[in-house]
């Protein structure tokens, strides 16, 4: 699931929030919650504005 998230969020190329990648990859909503404190914490993504993310560089 995390390497989905990434993978949306590099194609749309914009931050998105937990709840857009949850209806652009039409997953269950802690999946995504899950997939987003793992790379949070692994520094994968990054937070630009206040509850969106995006991949780090």
């Amino acid at each position: 699931m995390k390497e989905k998230v990434l993978e949306i969020m590099k194609s749309t190329g914009k931050p998105m929030s937990a709840g857009e990648v949850e209806k652009a990859l039409a997953a269950d909503r802690k999946e995504i919650d899950k997939a987003f404190k793992a790379l949070k914490e692994e520094g994968k993504i990054v937070s630009p504005v206040r509850c969106k993310w995006e991949p780090a560089n």
